[in-house]
C-alpha cells in the first residue's frame, strides 16, 4: 500500500515538472460569405487548422459588408474587435483612412519574419489595396469583376446564336427584343447596378467615373457620371425598361438568384455568381466579356475590381499576429488560390495561381471562366484602375435611389444622373472635411 502511495506521489511530482502544452492561438475572422461562399469560407479555416497545430482560425459571419464592418468599428470602439475583418472593396477609402484601426499587411508579413513579394500579385488586385507610398494595406482575398452571363437554352428558343454572346450595347437590345418575342419575361436584368452600369461601364469604356483619377489622386475628388455617354447608357437602359427588355429586379445582389433559376436570360454581375450558377443552373449557360458601344474611343478597356480584401485590425499580441499572417500566407499559396477560384469564380489573386489553373485545363473544360480574368488583366489606365472613393456605400445607396426613379419613369436619366452628382459630391466634400490633414 505505501508503496501504491509513494509511486502516485512521484508521479505527481512529475506532473508538476513537465511543461504545459501550448495552446493553439485563436484568432477571429469576421466575414460576410453567406450560403454556398460561407461554406466556402469555413473549409479554407477548417483546412488551415487541419493543416498546422499552433493556430485555430475561427471564421464568424457577421451579415452583409454593410453590417460586418458597421459591427466591427462597434466592437473596435469596445476593445474586442476581430483579428481579421473582410472588407468590401468600396469600404477601402473609409479603411485607409482609419488611422491606428488597421495594421497594414505588408507589416504584419514583415514583423513576423515572412517573405511578402508585393509583385506576386495580379497588378490590378493588388495595385487597389495599395497605399500610396507603395505598401500594401490589405491581402485581396474574394476579388472578383463584373461579367456578361447569358442562358443558351433561352437564346436556341428564341433563334439567338448560343455560342455568340452580344458583345455590344445595341446587340443586347435586339437579344432582349428576340427573347421577349420568344415569350421571355425577364430578357436582361442586373444586379449591384452602380458597379455594373456605371463603375465598371466608365473604366470598360476608359472613362472617368469621378475626378482625380477616380479618387486614386487626392480626397478632393468628385463624381462625373453625367456625362453623354452615362446619359446615354442610362437613356438605353431606361428604353429597355419601358419596353420590358430590361426588368429591374432590386439593389444590390438581390437579383443574383434571378439568373440560375432561369427566370432571366441575360445578366450582368459578379463573376463570383459562377459558384451558385455551375452547380444550380439546370440549363446551358454561357459566360463573356461585358457588352460595349462599339463608337467609343478605347473600348473596351479593362474592368474594375469588385469582391472584398481582408484587413488585420490593431490592438492585437504578437503571437496573434503571428497567427494572422501565418494564415495570410496560406491564403496566398498557389494552389489554395487556384482552388478557390475555380470552386468560386473569383479571381486569383497571383500570377501562380493563374498559371496553375491554365495548365490544369480547367479554362478548356469550362468556357467563359477565363473571362473575368482576361478582363482584370489588361493593361490598366489612369482612368481605369479602380475607383477609391470615400463614403461609397453611401454614394451607390444614392445612385440606386436615383436610378429607380428611372426605371419606374419618374426622372428622365439626364435628371436622375445630375442629382446622384449632387447628392454624391455632398458625401464626398463630407469624406473630404473629415480626413484632411
Amino acid at each position: 500500500m505505501k508503496t501504491h502511495i509513494r509511486l502516485a506521489g512521484v508521479a505527481a511530482a512529475l506532473a508538476a515538472f513537465t511543461l504545459p502544452v501550448q495552446a493553439q492561438v485563436e484568432i477571429q475572422w469576421w466575414h460576410s460569405m453567406g450560403a454556398a461562399l460561407g461554406e466556402w469560407v469555413n473549409d479554407l479555416a477548417n483546412e488551415f487548422n487541419a493543416s498546422q497545430k499552433d493556430y485555430k482560425v475561427v471564421p464568424v459571419f457577421k451579415g452583409s459588408y454593410d453590417q460586418s464592418m458597421t459591427a466591427a468599428i462597434a466592437a473596435f470602439r469596445a476593445g474586442n474587435a476581430p483579428h481579421i475583418l473582410q472588407v468590401f472593396e468600396v469600404g477601402t477609402a473609409t479603411m485607409m483612412a482609419s488611422k491606428g484601426a488597421i495594421v497594414p499587411v505588408a507589416q504584419v508579413m514583415k514583423d513576423a519574419g515572412m517573405k511578402f513579394d508585393q509583385s506576386a500579385y495580379v497588378p490590378a488586385v493588388a495595385g487597389y489595396y495599395t497605399a500610396p507610398n507603395g505598401q500594401m494595406l490589405s491581402l485581396p482575398f474574394n476579388s472578383s469583376t463584373t461579367i456578361f452571363y447569358y442562358n443558351k437554352d433561352a437564346f436556341k428558343a428564341a433563334g439567338l446564336d448560343t455560342e455568340k454572346a452580344p458583345s455590344t450595347w445595341p446587340e443586347v437590345a435586339l437579344a432582349a427584343a428576340k427573347l421577349k418575342a420568344s415569350g421571355h419575361k425577364c430578357p436582361f436584368t442586373t444586379s449591384w447596378q452602380s458597379w455594373t452600369q456605371l463603375e465598371s461601364f466608365s473604366a470598360w469604356h476608359n472613362t472617368l467615373f469621378a475626378t482625380k483619377n477616380n479618387g486614386f489622386g487626392g480626397l478632393d475628388t468628385r463624381l462625373a457620371i453625367n456625362t453623354p455617354l452615362h446619359v446615354r447608357h442610362i437613356e438605353n437602359l431606361a428604353n429597355m425598361s419601358k419596353q420590358g427588355l430590361f426588368v429591374y429586379k432590386g439593389r444590390n445582389n438581390t437579383p443574383d438568384a434571378t439568373f440560375p433559376s432561369g427566370e432571366c436570360a441575360m445578366y450582368t454581375g459578379s463573376s463570383a455568381l459562377y459558384g451558385n450558377v455551375s452547380k444550380n443552373a439546370k440549363f446551358a449557360y454561357g459566360m463573356a466579356p461585358l457588352p460595349f458601344y462599339p463608337d467609343v474611343t478605347g473600348a473596351p478597356q479593362n474592368t474594375v475590381i469588385g469582391g472584398a480584401s481582408l484587413w488585420a485590425l490593431s490592438g492585437k499580441k504578437p503571437a496573434e499576429y503571428k497567427a494572422v499572417a501565418t494564415f495570410f500566407n496560406y491564403l496566398s499559396s498557389a494552389e489554395v488560390q487556384a482552388k478557390s477560384h475555380q470552386r468560386t469564380g473569383y479571381l486569383p489573386i497571383t500570377k501562380a495561381a493563374f498559371d496553375l489553373t491554365d495548365k490544369s485545363g480547367f479554362y478548356k473544360k469550362n468556357p467563359g471562366t477565363d473571362v473575368a480574368v482576361t478582363q482584370m488583366i489588361r493593361k490598366t489606365t489612369d482612368k481605369s484602375r479602380g475607383i477609391r472613393l470615400g463614403n461609397m456605400v453611401q454614394i451607390r445607396t444614392v445612385i440606386d435611389e436615383e436610378m429607380e426613379q428611372v426605371w419606374s419613369g419618374k426622372k428622365q436619366p439626364k435628371e436622375a444622373l445630375d442629382a446622384a452628382m449632387q447628392r454624391g459630391n455632398e458625401l464626398l466634400e463630407r469624406f473630404e472635411k473629415a480626413n484632411k490633414g
